[in-house]
């Protein structure tokens, strides 16, 4: 097992590149903290090339030795290093470089009453991952990200999901090539939009059903707003007349749920 100790050792300056996204990208890989959120991944079938630990810190030293990750390059390493590379106000000394891979909307493996949550221009890695959460804990079919601006590997999106990136079906396509897809399949298609006159709860979310969200600061695009089946909101009775994206998300999603008695769909 190799020993780092130096804040200039090159993997650890490599580490710290792979925090911007830019770098990420070219290198084809992502970053990922903690042993509950490294399984998650590893068990979603993402490669894991490399694993360090902080002995000073960990409490559970058995992760290393888990079968998943036979033949992984395993790494020791000091607070101070560990301190450096680590975004987390909690940790427990883990730290992992996977691979990152895009799955494609064909590779969707869809229920017999799909649920899917679209999402359009959301930039905010916490939102990302509040929704992923929502997602999770709804057991949506997948997610579907139409903004090639979105990162859905940053370190932040994945810390806020808690991990839940791994544990949904997440898909970066075109607006195009979503609602197409989401015809080819005959999803009903419903946008949450403030100038809807249909209220959320009274939209039947029973059938086959794609929950399109915009940011909180634009909304969706015409594009949407002009496809859509139908626009639907969340009233409003204060002076502000908007939520925060993952509020509506999961307000949203948990009415379908509430619908569909809570149970599997």
């Amino acid at each position: 097992m190799i020993v780092i100790s130096s804040l200039t050792n090159p993997r650890i300056k490599s580490l710290i590149k792979l925090e911007k996204s830019s770098n990420r990208a070219e290198a084809g890989l992502f970053t990922v903290e903690g042993k509950k959120e490294i399984l998650l991944c590893a068990e979603a079938g993402y490669k894991i090339t490399e694993l360090y630990y902080c002995p000073d810190i960990v409490t559970d030293h058995s992760l290393p030795e888990h079968p998943i990750f036979k033949g992984v390059s395993l790494f020791e390493i000091t607070l101070p290093v560990f301190e450096k590379i680590a975004y987390r106000e909690s940790r427990d000394g883990y730290f992992a470089v996977a691979k990152a891979e895009y799955k494609s909307l064909a590779q969707i493996k869809l229920s017999d009453n799909p649920l899917i949550i679209v999402l359009e221009a959301v930039e905010k890695p916490g939102n990302l991952g509040a929704i992923l959460r929502t997602a999770d804990a709804a057991k949506v079919d997948a997610v579907i990200v139409c903004d090639k601006r979105t990162d859905i590997f940053n370190p932040n999106a994945i810390r806020s999901s808690l991990g839940c990136l791994f544990t949904t079906q997440v898909v970066c396509c075109s607006n195009e090539s979503c609602l197409q897809w989401l015809h080819d399949h005959q999803i009903k298609v419903l946008a949450a939009a403030l100038t809807a006159s249909v209220d959320y709860h009274e939209q039947n979310m029973k059938i086959p059903t794609a929950l399109v969200f915009g940011t909180e600061a634009d909304g969706l695009s015409n594009y949407w707003l002009t496809h859509a089946d139908l626009q639907i909101k969340i009233p409003m009775r204060g002076k502000i007349d908007s939520l925060n994206v993952s509020g509506s998300c999961a307000i949203i999603t948990f009415e379908a749920m509430r619908q569909r008695g809570f149970g599997s769909h």
